[in-house]
């Protein structure tokens, strides 16, 4: 059995899924202090990992607007949250992030390659920037509070959308709409002549990758008690996550977690020892990951375990 099998059927199996949830869902009872709030950043950049590759994997679009939807959500945050119950927040801020994204995508994803990653950072830029203008020119203030929620509801609320947006990868990929996606990413233009609508699905996927980011957004916004533009969209968002999900591997869904729990952890150790160079050593990383694990780690593993196999069998 070569290392994709052994990784489907045995470590990634439902019952080990199930065993794993429930040991995070029963960390902030055994793991207290600064592990909770660890975990919930650790979720946090998952999220926005899988969501990413859930539509730039298959399709090879290079998208950077992730910090766009991510401030959208933060703002529905510091908007409605002394409105709105937290679950319901949460899901506008997921929504609004989505109503974005139909919209951006619907006018952008007709550009591709470079064209498309220039316009979906402007994007970020040029929301940010409207906000600003708008809250120093018009409302005469600059940023918002955000209303504050304990820690333990925070850990909890994004253990729920990781699990969420899980099981959405997983049906999806599984179904029509992840086979048209992908054939899109493999032909484009035959996907289109054999009658896949091209436009609608890559808007419905890019949206549904915002929705999730905009709820991470909206849920992290409550962890902090002040925000505006810069905070709210910081263009680190847009770039982390790329690299998170290039260096795990986006041949497998579990791919992009993987390369998230390291950056996170690793983002941690560097920010507090090596504050002003963290992002340089995050770029040398990247570069050295495109050119030698353009699959990632999980495509650099399977490539060596299907090597070691052939060479089993040659000296048997």
């Amino acid at each position: 059995m070569n290392i994709s099998g052994i990784i489907s059927s045995k470590w990634f199996s439902p019952v080990v899924a199930g065993i794993i949830l429930v040991v995070l869902a029963a960390l902030p009872a055994y793991a207290a202090g600064y592990t909770p709030i660890l975990f919930t950043t650790i979720y946090m950049y998952i999220i926005l990992s899988v969501s990413w590759a859930l539509f730039s994997g298959p399709t090879g679009y290079m998208s950077l607007a992730t910090a766009a939807f991510f401030g959208v959500g933060i703002y529905i945050a510091s908007l409605l949250g002394e409105i709105l119950p937290l679950p319901l927040f949460i899901l506008a801020g997921g929504l609004a992030s989505a109503v974005v994204a139909l919209l951006v995508g619907a006018l952008t994803l007709r550009l591709k390659g470079i064209y498309f990653a220039i316009f979906t950072f402007g994007l970020v830029m040029l929301i940010a920037q409207l906000l600003l203008f708008f809250e120093l020119h018009v409302t005469g203030t600059r940023g918002r509070f955000v209303i504050v929620i304990d820690y333990t509801t925070i850990y909890y609320t994004m253990l729920v959308i990781f699990v969420l947006l899980m099981l959405t990868v997983f049906l999806l990929r599984r179904s029509k709409w992840g086979l048209a996606l992908q054939s899109i990413g493999e032909n484009e233009e035959a996907a289109a002549h054999i009658g896949i609508n091209v436009t609608t699905v890559k808007v419905l996927f890019f949206a549904l990758s915002a929705f999730f980011i905009g709820m991470a957004g909206a849920t992290i916004a409550t962890r902090w008690t002040y925000i505006d533009p810069i905070i709210a969209f910081d263009p680190d968002i847009s770039f982390l996550p790329v690299l998170m999900a290039i260096f795990g591997g986006m041949t497998r869904s579990y791919g992009p977690i993987i390369g998230a729990i390291i950056f996170s952890y690793l983002q941690e150790i560097l920010i507090t020892k090596f504050a002003e160079l963290y992002m340089l050593i995050f770029g040398i990383i990247l570069v050295i990951s495109i050119l030698y694990l353009p699959n990632g780690i999980v495509g650099s593993i399977q490539r060596l375990w299907q090597k070691l196999e052939k060479r089993r069998y040659a000296n048997a």
